[in-house]
């Protein structure tokens, strides 16, 4: 039995991280994509996107989140206050939730977990709170359990999101500077034990100077880390 049972999984530079249940149900995570110097040219989102994910408020998670939910008629699912912006920004559905809690879609269980950073956008030349930064456990009906961290640096609260859902795959930023980097995200992959490593938020600005191969070097295992580029998706 594979481990993604099906699910696709597809890196699209950046944090953006398409997910697609064998059940047809699709889940856009942080969709940044006009400007997004790493998107894949040419790749066309399928023809529905049912939810759209955001980990946190920053442009180059949420740029596109508006654009895309109006288009598909998707729901958008974050941070309560997030939500709720968006909402005022003309995405008609929304839910809006908070660290610890789940939200059952058809065919997958949405939880947010904590992450360590910020969470904020600028709208009319003010910079504006939006709740809490998360990560995001997504546990898959007869699926395997994906854990997207958002942007964070490593923290040791990690071994708790492993014993409580015990993701498989872990979509991890390696990039520094805004994230942690290939050493922390080692660290991470101790706390987290998954079976995948999916490094994003690296390589779309300079700063962001970690690679895959960096944190592959680092790990005892160093095959578990998918050397993807934007628009290839995980093996099955």
């Amino acid at each position: 039995m594979s481990l993604l049972k099906g699910t696709r999984v597809t890196w699209l530079g950046h944090a953006t991280v398409l997910v697609q249940l064998p059940s047809g149900v699709n889940l856009l995570i942080d969709p940044f994509i006009e400007h997004n110097p790493k998107y894949p040219k040419g790749f066309a989102l399928p023809e529905k996107i049912d939810y759209v994910l955001l980990t946190h408020a920053h442009m180059d998670h949420t740029a596109d989140a508006v654009p895309v939910a109006t288009k598909y008629g998707s729901t958008l699912i974050a941070m309560v206050e997030l939500a709720g912006y968006m909402a005022k920004k003309g995405v008609a559905s929304t839910v809006g939730f908070n660290l610890g809690g789940t939200v059952e879609l058809p065919g997958v269980a949405v939880t947010m977990v904590e992450a360590k950073h910020s969470s904020s956008l600028e709208d009319g030349g003010q910079n504006l709170y939006m709740g809490e930064p998360a990560g995001l456990v997504l546990t898959i009906e007869d699926g395997p359990v994906l854990y997207h961290a958002g942007d964070t640096t490593v923290f040791r609260d990690m071994e708790l999101i492993r014993e409580l859902y015990a993701p498989e795959v872990a979509m991890l930023p390696i990039g520094g500077h805004y994230t942690m980097g290939p050493k922390e995200a080692a660290l991470a992959v101790r706390y987290l034990q998954p079976q995948v490593i999916l490094p994003i938020h690296w390589g779309t600005f300079p700063p962001l100077k970690g690679t895959p191969q960096a944190l592959a070097q680092l790990l005892n295992d160093p095959k578990s880390v998918a050397m993807a580029a934007p628009g290839e998706s995980l093996p099955d």
